[in-house]
């Protein structure tokens, strides 16, 4: 059986034994494994555990909406479940979004039993919550739940491959051998991209076109959710920008165009539908940013940005681009423009960074492709397809702000070099590893294969 060993599994372990815990929420796109998730903890690290799902199950709303005593709602989900609901059962509600009262709730089990273990998950939450429903604020906490890392996939792939990486603690180039298989592996994650769904029917059958089965089933059901918006002409917006994004992305600078979601759109037409699937998940928006400095979020350009899809293997069946790509030698990478690669990237950086990606131009002279903030540092970002790795964007930024380090992620192996850590595509979840590395060699002047 494919199991996905997820990192999330240790902060979930964290909140089981902290003793200031408060009920915990995951939030995160539909299908990225947050149900997986809540019952590997049930499942392995409690005594038992009482799942209630609120979409398979909408009579248990009545339970919540009648008052608002913790106990007495114990009292009648234990008589659902079977056994009594006590300390040392994990209580799991799961599509909690479907019963906006259950979520309401978990204010009254923070405070009358904060030795009852409380864990939801909702995949349309963020919609939700934005429309105006109340929120226990401040007695919850929130764990937020991404695709699978390239990691998380190579793990279950090729495990000796997975600890290698793992238990690098230097930047040095990898060996040939271990880096062509590395890339391969990194070729069949771009095409099944991190949902578990689909990871594990390629690990199962190695079949591409049930990759596309798969993910064609989950194109619709996303889109069924569109048509969960109250106003109708919303939801065939938020149709409109969803497949607007290949055609977006396609493009050279990569900048979001309304008139490619539908000749005469205007920004404040589809502005509401942007906003709706970055709540759901399913989108990642940067914003431009022309003048780096900390804090980042106060110089951002909020009217020009660039949109990216959550997860690589979505993107690359929107595009309609075929597996065969795949034993084409580098062209999966080079293909859509670099978008595929570009997309990944960001999917990598953004569970590991505390501020939001940005990227940067200069007029029409430069455009770097992201700058992150790393605790009081600003890196800039450049992505290249494949081994060209000339970069007169990243030169110029350099140049005018004089940055300690720049990240260049491409198909040449790892290097550090004057300031530059060239980062395969492959090794982009390790970039905190890395850039922790890095600064310690640019300022205590170390090594970087010491």
């Amino acid at each position: 059986m494919i199991y996905f060993k997820r990192n999330l599994e240790n902060k979930l372990l964290v909140w089981k034994n902290a003793n200031n815990r408060l009920p915990l929420v995951l939030n995160g796109a539909r299908q990225v494994g947050k149900t997986h998730l809540m019952k590997w903890l049930g499942k392995n690290h409690f005594k038992q555990m009482a799942y209630f799902n609120f979409d398979e199950r909408p009579e248990l709303a009545q339970f919540f909406e009648r008052g608002k005593n913790a106990n007495e709602i114990i009292n009648n989900l234990s008589l659902v479940h079977g056994s009594k609901i006590e300390v040392g059962t994990l209580l799991v509600f799961d599509e909690i979004q479907a019963c906006l009262p259950a979520l309401g709730s978990l204010k009254y089990f923070a405070e009358n039993m904060p030795d009852l273990h409380v864990i939801s998950a909702g995949s349309l939450l963020g919609v939700s919550l934005g429309n105006g429903n109340s929120f226990p604020v401040g007695k919850v906490q929130f764990l937020d739940v991404y695709p699978l890392s390239f990691s998380e996939f190579l793990q279950e792939v090729d495990g000796v491959l997975y600890k290698y990486m793992d238990t690098m603690k230097r930047i040095e180039p990898i060996p040939d051998i271990f880096f062509n298989r590395l890339k391969d592996n990194f070729k069949k994650y771009l095409i099944t991209g991190g949902l578990p769904a689909v990871a594990v029917a390629f690990i199962e059958t190695h079949d591409f076109s049930a990759v596309d089965s798969i993910l064609d089933n989950l194109l619709d059901a996303y889109q069924k959710d569109f048509a969960k918006h109250p106003l109708m002409k919303d939801s065939v917006k938020i149709k409109h920008v969803w497949k607007s994004l290949p055609s977006q992305l396609a493009r050279e600078n990569k900048k979001f165009v309304y008139q490619l979601v539908k000749q005469g759109a205007r920004a404040r037409e589809y502005e509401d539908a942007i906003i709706w699937l970055e709540k759901a998940g399913l989108i990642n928006r940067v914003f431009l940013n022309k003048s780096p400095k900390l804090p980042l979020v106060a110089y951002d350009d909020l009217h020009a940005y660039k949109i990216y899809c959550f997860d690589v293997g979505l993107l690359r069946r929107m595009s309609r681009l075929d597996p065969i790509a795949f034993t084409e030698g580098n062209r999966l990478f080079m293909e859509f423009k670099g978008a595929l690669i570009e997309n990944y990237i960001l999917q990598s950086l953004t569970p590991q960074i505390d501020a939001e990606a940005r990227y940067w131009t200069s007029d029409v002279k430069a455009e770097v492709d992201f700058i992150i903030q790393w605790k009081n540092e600003i890196i800039p970002i450049e992505v290249k397809a494949d081994e060209n790795i000339k970069s007169r964007s990243l030169t110029l930024y350099h140049q005018q702000y004089k940055c300690p380090l720049r990240i260049r992620y491409s198909l040449k192996n790892l290097e550090l070099k004057d300031g530059l850590l060239n980062i395969p595509h492959f090794m982009a979840d390790h970039s905190n590893k890395l850039i922790e590395l890095a600064f310690l060699h640019i300022f205590n002047l170390q090594s970087p294969s010491s």
